[in-house]
Order: structure tokens, then sequence, then C-alpha cells
């Protein structure tokens, strides 16, 4: 590790840190419906789309109705993408003459992009027409991050009113969430791309000829206008098969600090909308500061193990130590425009986040280093998270935090004034179950089926597991990266896959929205002598050590089995 390397992390946080007071108050006021410099612009396109779809904008919806509004758009939505990719060569915008989807991967696909998992068992550059790229996936980045905005505003919500039996309206949060948030993001991020040399065009690939005398194909298209809602919808999904590190999606540090900002930021931003929301910005500070805690702790492991390199090949000979020529280490899978601590940062980032987005490979990681993507996946991605998924997942956890509070002083846990009872630890609960019985239950399934699992990985022995445990792991919690070493564009992974990414978006959305109806109804409790505070850093250890303890007593056993037995092969040098 260099003290460069950390003076870039560091900046990297105090970046996010900086974006988040302005970006959550500003949310706050979209939400509230109070006055922005947006309006003017935004407000008659709002009216049109309520015209054209019919919302009557003053209607508000009981939980009930808010999910059934967000799963029934959704369903639409992947339907519409799946008949797309199918007919894909009888569309326009398809200069390469693409050939339609298979059945399977289109399914797949279509879940990955309609969950905003953006899981791809595809190479982008020759399976997707343009036009499939433009209106069909990068339709979805904006829609799925829309949606999980609305689900997240609309717990802040619940949390917030008193004696209400609505929650808002699904259609204007998303509308909102599309219109003032992600567009103007989006614009203004695109060209920025363009000026740092990510490409834009519509043009046919072009064919170089090498020094060899080879030709090569140079594969182009609209790419920076997908680029930047991939990272700030925390999407993932590359235009091309490399991702982010591919020098047309992530030509230069800044677009690769830039990508790695906007994977954060309106996740950090949400933590002051929520403050702002309910009366208590210290308290979103307080979850603020238990994140970044969590960040900082996963990003020290992976920098300092990938940093370290590999031990069996220092015992060969190798020198892996970071000088003035070398910047030593392990280097396998890094993209040498960003070396070591970039990678490390930019995996970090995109776990700790459902972002997915990757510009190294994670199956080349050392055992630890690629633990620390593993496990925060794990974690629920509750460190900022995805942009509202992250939301609503980190409050579920501070729901299990208080009612663990209260236990331990006995009385009945209470959370910014309303009463915490059985029916909000339950359907807490019930979504930390869901998560971890997809996740478990296929990768079990996977290990031991030659015809199924086990028949298409190139490594066997405990990686061979961990390349499953984080497909599975990577699908349930909506982020969509991958180790690799996996063929997973066969019809049980596609299949199964594609089944995981849905029950870990909607399955887990429901409880969510049925805690923020029965807090939205309840009466306000005026603060005790026996209240836990939520704003204090005692509160912050204890939504620490509650995410930590549930994610270590479910998924330990597995990685016990995977990277940390893999760990200890590797420090004695036996082949693995």
């Amino acid at each position: 590790m260099t003290l460069n390397g950390w003076l870039q992390i560091l900046f990297f946080l105090l970046a996010v840190f900086l974006v988040t007071m302005p970006l959550g108050s500003y949310m706050a006021c979209v939400f509230t419906r109070r006055r922005t410099w947006l309006d003017p612009v935004m407000r008659p396109l709002e009216r049109l789309v309520y015209r054209l779809t019919g919302v009557t904008e003053t209607h508000e919806m009981r939980w009930t109705e808010y999910a059934v509004s967000s799963l029934l758009f959704s369903v639409v939505s992947m339907l519409v993408l799946y008949v797309m990719q199918r007919l894909q060569a009888a569309l326009p915008f398809n200069p390469q003459g693409f050939a339609g989807v298979a059945p399977d991967l289109a399914f797949n696909t279509s879940a990955s992009f309609t969950t905003n998992t953006n899981w791809q068992a595809y190479s982008g550059e020759s399976t997707m027409s343009y036009l499939t790229q433009m209106a069909g996936l990068g339709y979805q980045n904006f829609v799925s991050a829309a949606a999980g905005i609305a689900v997240a505003i609309a717990f802040i919500r619940g949390i917030a009113q008193k004696e209400k039996e609505t929650i808002g309206n699904f259609w204007v949060d998303m509308v909102r969430a599309t219109l003032w948030v992600l567009l103007p993001i989006a614009i203004a991020g695109a060209l920025f791309l363009v000026s740092q040399g990510v490409v834009q065009n519509l043009k046919p690939y072009d064919t170089a000829q090498t020094i060899e005398g080879a030709k090569q194909l140079i594969a182009q298209g609209p790419v920076a206008s997908q680029e930047v809602i991939k990272q700030f919808g925390t999407n993932g999904g590359g235009f091309f098969n490399a991702n982010s590190a591919h020098p047309f999606e992530n030509p230069t540090p800044l677009s690769n600090f830039f990508a790695m900002f906007g994977i954060f930021a309106i996740s950090s931003g949400l933590t002051y909308t929520l403050g702002s929301l309910t009366g208590s910005r210290r308290h979103g500070w307080a979850v603020w500061a238990a994140m970044a805690f969590l960040f900082l702790c996963g990003v020290t492991v992976a920098y300092w193990a990938e940093a370290r390199g590999n031990p069996m090949l220092t015992k060969a000979g190798a020198d892996q130590v970071a000088n003035e020529l070398a910047p030593g280490g392990n280097m396998e899978g890094k993209e040498v425009r960003f070396g070591i601590a970039n990678t490390a940062l930019f995996a970090t980032v995109t776990t700790d986040a459902s972002g997915g987005a990757v510009n190294g490979w994670h199956d080349s990681f050392t055992p630890l280093g690629g633990l620390v993507p593993l496990a925060n996946i794990q974690l629920s991605e509750v460190v900022f998270g995805g942009v509202g998924a992250g939301m609503y997942g980190i409050l579920v956890y501070i729901i299990l935090a208080v009612f663990i509070a209260g236990l331990m002083v006995g009385r009945t846990p209470e959370y910014l004034g309303k009463k915490i009872q059985a029916f909000e630890v339950q359907m807490a609960m019930l979504t930390v179950l869901i998560f971890s019985l997809m996740i478990l239950t296929f990768t079990a399934i996977s290990s031991v089926s030659p015809d199924f699992g086990t028949s298409s990985i190139a490594n066997h022995g405990p990686h061979g597991l961990s390349e499953m445990l984080y497909a599975y792991s990577s699908a349930a919690a909506n982020n969509g990266s991958a180790f690799g070493g996996i063929n997973v564009d066969t019809k049980w992974y596609n299949t199964t896959l594609g089944l995981t990414m849905l029950f870990g978006r909607f399955f887990m959305l429901i409880p969510p929205l049925a805690i923020a109806g029965s807090l939205s109804r309840k009466k306000l409790i005026p603060p005790s002598v026996g209240t836990f505070p939520v704003t204090t850093p005692l509160f912050s250890s204890l939504l620490v050590g509650v995410i930590v303890i549930v994610g270590a007593l479910t998924f330990f056993p597995a990685l016990s089995l995977g990277p940390i037995v893999e760990h200890f092969l590797m420090s004695n040098g036996l082949v693995f």
C-alpha cells in the first residue's frame, strides 16, 4: 500500500461527503414538492406525462396499492424488453445485423435490467443492437433506478408521517425521480464523458488492420449516454464486455473517479434526505457514518490484500514490492491505467452499492481481496447501496437495531417517535431471510449438480464454490458483477439467476413498503429518558454491529468453504 493510493481513497470519500448535503437537500425539495431551479422546465413536462398516462398526481396510495403499482409497472417493462430482444433482428438501429436474442438469455437479461441488477450473461458489443441498448436497456437503467428511489422515499414518508393511511403516489415519485434527479445528471454527465473520450455515435463498427496484418473489429456506439446512467443509477451493465475496464467506456483516471463517485452520490444524498424529511438531520448523518465506516473497513482489507500480492509468486522468485518502476502486488486482472489502489477502491464501491460495474477482474483478486466484494454484497448492499434500494435496505436494519436496543433495556423499542412492534420486526426479518434463502439454496443445488452447476465452472474446489456463491449473491442483491470463471449463459443459470434477481428485487421490496404503511398509521410518541437515541456514535456502532453479525451468521459457513479456505491454501503454498 502507498500513501498515494490512500490519498486517492480518502479524496474519494471526501467528495462523497461533500455532495451528500446539497444533493440530499435537493431531493428532499423534489419529493416534498417544494420549488427547485428545474421547475420551470420539468413541471410542464411532468404535467404532460400525467395527462398522457392518466395519472392523478393528487391521488395518495396505501402501501398495498403502492406495491402493486410498482410490481405491475416492472412486469410490463420486463415484457416489453423481452419482446424487443427477441425481435431485435427486425428492428432498426442494428447496423451490425445482430440476430434476435435466445429465449432463456432474453428472459435473464429482461429480469436483470428490470430489477436494476444488470447482470450480463452476454457480450454487449456482439449481442445487442443500438436500439436494444438505448430504448431497451437504457430505458430500464432510468426507470429501475427511479422505482428504487420511489420506494425509499415512500419508506421515509412512512416514518415521518403520523396517523396517515397513505405513503404517497408511486407514479408521481417515479416520474419526479426520473425528471428532476436522474435525467439532469445523465445529460450533464454524458457531455462530460464525451469530453473525456467516451464514444457516442450510431456508426457501424470499424475494421482496423493491426501491425501484424490481421484485421480487428472496433466496436463503438452510443456509449456515453448509457455509461452515465449506468453509474449514477447503480445499474452497472456495460456497453462492452470489458465494462469499465474498456477505454471506450472509461478512458481516463478522471472518468474512472467520476464513475465511482456516481455510484455513491445519490445513495449518499438519500441519507441526508432521510434526516431532512424526518426532522432529524443528525440521524441522517449517523446512518451515513455507519455506512462510511463499513466502506473504509472493506476498502482497507481489499487494498491490503491486493497490494500484499500472492505469497506463492513471492516464493517462486517474483518481485511484488512496489517501487518506481513497478506497481508491485497482485496485478493480475488489474487495468494498468488505474493500478491496484483504484481497482480495489472500484471493486469495494461497486459492491457496497448495487453498481456492478467493474474496472478489474474480481475473479483474479487474491482470496481475501475477492472476499471483500463478496461480503459487501452479502451484507445486503446497505453500505450506501443501490439508489433507493440501499436506503430502504438500511432502514430495515435500523428497525432490527432499535428492536435489539429495546430488548437490552427492557422496553418497547422506538424509532424517531414511532413504536416498533411485532409486525415491523417480522417484516424486517422476512426481508433478511428471503435474501439468504435465494442465495444459499441455488448455490447448494449448483454445487452438487454436475448437469446444472459444476459443469459450467472452470475452477473446481473452493474457488469454484466462490464463483457460484458470488453469482447468486450478486443476483439476489441486484448487483450484477461477477467473479467470472463460470459460463452462466446456460438454461440452468439463465433461469435460476433470473428468478433470483426477481425475488431479490420484489420480494425484498414488499416488506419495507409494509413497514412504511404500518409506521405511517402510528402516532408520534415524545422521547423519554428510556428512549434509545438514534443520533449518536453509539447508535452508529450498534447499526454496524447488527449488519455485520446478521451477515456473518448467515453466510460465514459458506464463506469458510470458499475464499477463507482458499486463503489458507494459498498461504501454505498449496495449489487450489
